[in-house]
């Protein structure tokens, strides 16, 4: 999906020079010229790149993300486990990388960031469209979200079409109920736009698989792989909140968004609740 809009994997661009004879450089593999050409700072303070390089190499993250997330929804569908646990432990790695990424930014101090901050005119990590795409594939689908992409046809059409897909919590309750537990049908033919509200034949389902792990053990792992992940993106959340707070303190974002006021409601949500619920029934 994000291939297109990025322009690493755009329709006819050239593969590195001499592949089929096995002579690629390194830096031509890895189109270094262009990655490490990228960085292009508005502004006279050397501050600037850091800014510049981190939130860059956090969407170069994101990408494999969504790369793994896409691959672990198609497992999920086809009810073959193994490999999406392969692919939900690498995106919580992921995110423990963003987590560690956060300390670099937070050297940035107020002041310079003051310096730098008109230079940004009203870009905003809040338009971060890989960003939106991942929160829709885990499941905090909010229609409102569309609207900071408004400006961008293509983007906001590729999100749609996400928005109404089935999320990776979705699919996972698919296989719960192909795998005979009394999921109330409803859930499986829903409207997969709306955020899924806690539902008490999915907590009953995972209770059952936590009661007896033995007896569906790939679904009690499967399950231990969502809590992971999602542990792992509250930290991404945190870090996030309490950097931007570090710099910026309350200001509002450059985008217009409220800020950390935002971003601390935004700790609130829980992906897959049930999963969380249920470790107090035990």
């Amino acid at each position: 999906m994000n291939e297109r809009r990025d322009g690493s994997g755009a329709p006819g661009a050239k593969a590195p020079a001499n592949t089929a004879s096995g002579t690629v450089s390194y830096g031509e593999y890895l189109r270094l010229d262009r990655i490490l050409g990228a960085q292009t700072p508005l502004s006279p303070d050397r501050n600037e790149m850091l800014f510049i390089i981190q939130h860059q190499t956090s969407e170069l993250w994101m990408k494999l993300m969504l790369h793994e997330l896409k691959g672990a929804i198609e497992g999920l569908r086809n009810d073959e486990l193994p490999p999406v646990f392969k692919m939900l432990a690498r995106v919580s790695r992921i995110m423990e990388q963003l987590v560690q990424a956060w300390s670099v930014l937070a050297t940035m101090t107020p002041s310079e960031y003051t310096v730098l901050r008109p230079y940004l005119g009203t870009s905003s990590g809040f338009q971060s469209f890989q960003y939106r795409e991942i929160e829709f594939r885990l499941g905090n689908k909010n229609l409102a979200m569309l609207a900071p992409h408004a400006g961008n046809p293509s983007v906001t059409a590729e999100l749609t079409q996400v928005l109404v897909e089935p999320s990776l919590y979705d699919e996972a309750i698919a296989v719960l109920a192909k795998r005979g537990f009394g999921i109330e049908p409803s859930l499986l033919n829903r409207d997969f736009s709306e955020k899924l509200a806690p539902n008490a034949s999915v907590q009953a389902a995972w209770t059952q698989v936590y009661r007896d792990p033995g007896a569906n053990f790939d679904l009690y792992e499967l399950a231990e792989e969502l809590v992971d992940l999602e542990d792992a993106f509250r930290l991404w959340r945190f870090r996030h909140v309490t950097t931007v707070e570090r710099i910026i303190g309350f200001k509002r974002g450059t985008g217009g968004t409220a800020g950390v006021e935002y971003l601390r409601k935004m700790l609130d949500v829980v992906l897959f609740p049930e999963l969380w619920r249920l470790r107090t029934e035990l």
